[in-house]
């Protein structure tokens, strides 16, 4: 791989978990503990960090296990990040992602780090297939370390991007929310469309 494949790589889990989207749901979230954000954001970006470490070591082991094929499962990796991608291109993430019950239950709990905010809103179950999809195509150890780095890189940004908050929701209006969430929706269609084409491509060979 080249450096060129490892910024698509960045750029495609960026936009999956979309974390500024998903600024003024935190602010909605902790909005009562306010003093505690500082330690909110530091708990999801680590929790991301985890979720994706795991679903880089034990990915391809559970498709195993399951007996399901890589291109199937990157069929179906697709299929879900598209519809993830249409919701984003209408401007809201969509009940994939979460639910109106879970809303409620984030607004009164105490810590919303975890639950909802690191899964299933930033590290759900696209940025989890994804991961996964990227590790089946690496070649070497090089080529695994920058993978890691990557998701890495995407917890940290995860961080920068919650820990100032409160900042980007003052400075940045609604609308320009909704046309970054927009930009990053097309980004993930465009995705969704090469792992969809690709999966068919080794599963029925005869479309080709």
């Amino acid at each position: 791989m080249d450096w060129n494949e490892y910024i698509q790589m960045f750029v495609g889990l960026f936009a999956i978990s979309s974390p500024i989207s998903i600024v003024p749901l935190y602010l909605s979230y902790t909005e009562n503990i306010k003093s505690h954000r500082p330690r909110v954001a530091r708990t999801t970006a680590i929790a991301v960090s985890l979720i994706a470490i795991v679903s880089l070591v034990l990915g391809q082991s559970i498709l195993a296990f399951f007996s399901i094929s890589v291109d199937a499962f990157r069929v179906a990796g697709g299929i879900l990040l598209m519809f993830i991608a249409f919701g984003m291109l209408q401007a809201h993430s969509g009940r994939i992602k979460h639910t109106p019950e879970e809303d409620e239950e984030a607004i009164e709990s105490a810590s919303v780090a975890v639950v909802p905010l690191a899964i299933p809103l930033i590290a759900g179950p696209g940025v989890i297939s994804t991961i996964i999809l990227f590790n089946n195509q690496t070649e070497g150890l090089t080529d695994k370390i920058a993978l890691f780095i990557i998701c890495q890189l995407l917890a940290m940004t995860v961080w920068i991007v919650l820990h100032f908050a409160p900042q980007i929701g003052d400075r940045m209006s609604r609308t320009a929310m909704n046309i970054t969430t927009r930009v990053m929706g097309l980004i993930l269609a465009a995705m969704s469309v090469e792992f969809i084409v690709g999966g068919l491509r080794v599963l029925l060979p005869g479309l080709a």
